[in-house]
């Protein structure tokens, strides 16, 4: 009983952990970037293709400094 509790709770931090931090798919890599807020929204986002002009006007990304990664990588 004592491990399913310790497991639940490193469970519970892991994911809220991974709420802090948006997942960004390139097309040849995977940048991380800090959100502004603990949030569901926009967690993984595949960015890909052309789909990388529609996630600029996203205001939590553009908050969080995805214009200038885009700008970073050159893409």
């Amino acid at each position: 009983m004592k491990q399913i509790v310790i497991m639940l709770v490193i469970a519970g931090i892991a994911g809220f952990g991974l709420l802090n931090y948006h997942f960004i798919l390139f097309d040849k890599n995977l940048k991380i970037v800090k959100k502004t807020g603990a949030r569901y929204e926009n967690t993984f986002v595949d960015a890909r293709g052309a789909k990388k002009l529609e996630l600029a006007l996203k205001p939590d990304l553009v908050s969080a400094g995805y214009k200038d990664l885009v700008e970073q990588m050159g893409n």
